[in-house]
């Protein structure tokens, strides 16, 4: 006699506890009609993830005990399904029991089995990530007995996320008598993680001589992307069933008597271009719509920045919630007008044109007498940058749209950009996506359009015109900036992986240009704290995942050895 699982693959929202929960009821529902005799839920599923500090809240946590036994009690209309939640659980069901050490709840990262109506028995996660951006040891503690549960005659073990990335849990399950691993998990995305997770679920299967469950979520959540694609995998890790990435989902298979997956549907693992853009539309959508912003403001430039920002926003949200506005100074190209019109005209959005040039010259006016330095510098390019800064949020005050902000990664690294500025906004789409990147997905984008047989959704001159932020005559970023491909090489070794300047030098980098770029990050920590949340993409984003001081006087040094204690007093500009 065969049996089905199903795997929910939805998209939840941290603290809808209420919506959370219909949602895994509609899941159960379908899975029910399907014949499934097991459905599974991502990590946390009834409160979302992460929940972060709203876990040290008692009254959350008991509101939480609440709505797991009225979703058993919900669930009991499908006596032949069991499903599998996760869940924050304090051991004894008392939110106020607190340890001596913390003064805070004992609480484990769960997942309970529900059958019939009743919570029968609790699995509480055994590793707890702390790094990157993670933060589990601040609210749980370490649990892992081993739980496992008989349906349809196969048995059945629970995992919860990071516990199959070793071998100690799934070693505990498979001891227990489990024939089938069940891996709820939350895995936030970055570019390459799917095949990470595959990779090691796959080494876990065959360790452990067990077939595979992996439920994941999808959706935005702040920063965090969750990229869906669950899969079942047989003994031998082969997937033999995966969901589609970045769209909720009900994934079932077939087991045999002896617990083993049949065949079932296989969507493909998309490329990382795909990948990229699915994670920076869905971010933003989910962002948007769940925070309640009816739409979006866009300040157009006539370059990539916000020519990109402008084409996933449109993929996010439709052309009816996407506004435009292009506000032109005296440095602004014609060839930029043209540009932007166009764009916002091809794709079907709102476009509006305010010139800046009387108010920035009334601001030069009541300056100038109290100016130290007469010359034109960084004060009047500033300027420019502030007055859109304050139009745009002019705007969203009137309108209740959120102003989206258009900075790479490159830019956010280096200081690129004007606090209250071009960085005034709420949303920073395109924050973890270096500029290289920055022009790959614009071309990706106008490629798939002209497969789809359309027209490029971003014009081709604003992707090969030089980068220029138009503050003063003729400027270009390299006035400023090394070429954006040695800047981006130099980021991502330092900043993304860690390297030495020692070891950037030995791959042949430019030593000045090193030190350039690292200067400049340091520099620029107290900009990057006063930015706007955005889309986290790469393994290691500013924000979250970066956590330097912004006093500090201490700058590797960029020669063949680096002096011990070496210093650099360095300033805020």
């Amino acid at each position: 006699m065969s049996l089905s699982i199903a795997i929910a693959q939805f998209n939840g929202t941290v603290g809808d506890l209420a919506g959370n929960c219909k949602a895994i009821v509609a899941m159960a529902d379908r899975a029910h009609a399907q014949g499934a005799t097991v459905l599974l839920t991502p990590e946390l599923a009834l409160t979302g993830y992460p929940p972060e500090d709203l876990l040290l809240r008692p009254a959350f946590l008991q509101a939480c005990n609440a709505a797991l036994h009225q979703l058993a009690h919900s669930l009991a209309q499908y006596p032949d399904l069991t499903v599998v939640v996760g869940h924050p659980h304090v051991p004894g069901h008392q939110a106020d029991v607190r340890t001596p050490s913390t003064q805070q709840p004992l609480r484990w990262n769960a997942a309970s089995v529900l059958r019939r109506g009743h919570v029968e028995a609790t699995y509480g996660k055994l590793e707890l990530p702390n790094y990157q951006v993670f933060d589990e040891r601040r609210y749980f503690a370490r649990a892992g007995e081993p739980v496992v549960f008989e349906a349809g005659g196969v048995r059945f073990g629970v995992n919860i996320c990071e516990d199959a990335w070793f071998a100690e849990a799934p070693r505990r399950a498979r001891e227990a008598g489990a024939q089938v691993l069940l891996v709820l998990n939350a895995s936030p995305f970055h570019l390459g993680k799917s095949g990470e997770r595959e990779a090691i679920m796959r080494t876990r299967c065959q360790e452990t001589g067990m077939a595979l469950a992996f439920a994941h979520g999808v959706g935005g959540q702040d920063e965090l992307v969750f990229d869906g694609g669950s899969f079942v995998m047989d003994a031998d890790g082969r997937v033999q069933a995966r969901a589609p990435q970045f769209d909720e989902a009900l994934l079932s298979v077939t087991l045999d008597d002896a617990g083993l997956p049949q065949p079932g549907s296989l969507a493909t693992v998309q490329c990382l271009h795909a990948q990229a853009w699915g994670a920076l539309v869905t971010g933003t959508r989910d962002y948007v719509q769940k925070n309640g912003f009816p739409g979006v403001l866009i300040g157009l430039s006539g370059g990539v920045d916000s020519a990109l920002v402008l084409a996933i926003a449109v993929d996010a949200l439709g052309p009816q919630r996407v506004r435009t506005v292009m506000m032109p100074s005296p440095y602004t190209a014609d060839i930029s007008w043209i540009d932007a019109r166009e764009m916002a005209q091809g794709l079907g959005v709102r476009y509006d044109e305010m010139p800046i040039t009387p108010m920035f010259d009334a601001f030069r006016t009541t300056l100038h007498p109290l100016l130290t330095v007469r010359k034109d510098d960084t004060t009047e390019e500033n300027l420019q940058a502030r007055i859109r800064g304050t139009l745009m949020m002019a705007l969203s005050n009137n309108t209740g749209w959120m102003v989206l902000t258009t900075g790479n990664k490159s830019e956010m690294a280096t200081g690129y950009a004007t606090l209250y500025g071009d960085m005034a906004g709420g949303f920073a789409v395109i924050k973890d996506v270096r500029k290289t990147l920055v022009w790959e997905l614009a071309s990706w984008r106008n490629a798939v359009a002209a497969q789809q047989g359309l027209a490029p959704v971003i014009p081709e001159r604003i992707i090969t015109r030089p980068p220029s932020a138009e503050l003063r005559p003729d400027q270009t970023d390299q006035d400023s900036l090394p070429p954006y491909a040695l800047l981006d090489a130099i980021l991502e070794r330092y900043m993304e992986n860690d390297q030495s300047p020692q070891e950037m030098l030995a791959a042949g980098l430019p030593a000045d240009a090193v030190a350039q770029v690292l200067r400049l990050i340091k520099m620029n920590e107290y900009k990057r704290r006063q930015a706007p949340p955005g889309v986290r993409i790469t393994h290691r984003a500013f924000g979250r995942d970066w956590r330097y001081p912004i006093t500090s006087h201490w700058l590797e040094s960029v020669s063949a050895v680096a002096p011990q204690g070496q210093q650099d007093a360095g300033r805020i500009g």
